[in-house]
């Protein structure tokens, strides 16, 4: 049997006993999945295939440390949802430059697109206004539909706090979005 038609369990002992055709089965299995999440979970930036790099290369380093390979993909989408939690918080501690200005990506207005675009870019704004822990529970939630347990153990935390951060950020984006003219248009809000 060839190594691309294995299930996991078979790929995490190929990868456990560095097989070099493990890690390209692995990407070419699992890449979509994995931009999917970082996409929606860091928004349109052009990061995504860096860090999907730097999940990987963490998958492949801790294959030994695999404990249940049946769960391979739960274990990538951990370890992708805590890369993107650690990406946000480096951003979210780099969001005012020393020197005092902002980012880039916060200084330009969102305005310069028009329709859906611009109603996503708003809505990935109002995303980066979530703390990164919100941020990433509100991702794999709503956006990949993770349920809370699966979100609590993606993100290594009890089901009692993935529904307290995804309650906590279900809130606030309803609130920011119900505050945010260009989304509450784009989506029908209005009275």
């Amino acid at each position: 049997m060839e190594l691309q038609d294995a299930d996991d369990v078979t790929l995490v002992r190929a990868l456990q006993e560095r097989d070099p055709r493990a890690p390209r089965v692995l990407w070419e299995r699992y890449a979509t999945t994995v931009h999917r999440l970082l996409r929606r979970a860091l928004g349109p930036s052009s990061d995504v295939e860096d860090v999907a790099q730097e999940v990987f290369l963490t998958v492949f380093r801790k294959a030994g440390t695999i404990r249940s390979p049946e769960a391979l993909r739960a274990y990538i989408m951990s370890v992708a949802a805590l890369t993107s939690r650690s990406e946000l918080r480096r951003r979210w501690a780099q969001r005012v430059r020393p020197d005092g200005g902002t980012s880039r990506a916060e200084s330009t207005p969102a305005t310069q697109d028009t329709g859906a675009r611009t109603a996503v870019l708003h809505f990935y704004a109002l995303l980066g206004r979530l703390r990164p822990s919100l941020r990433t529970a509100f991702v794999l939630r709503f956006m990949e539909g993770l349920e809370h347990a699966e979100v609590g153990a993606a993100l290594g935390v009890s089901l009692a706090t993935a529904k307290r951060w995804v309650a906590r950020a279900s809130a606030r984006v309803q609130f920011l979005v119900e505050r945010d003219a260009v989304l509450v248009e784009f989506l029908g809000l209005a009275n």
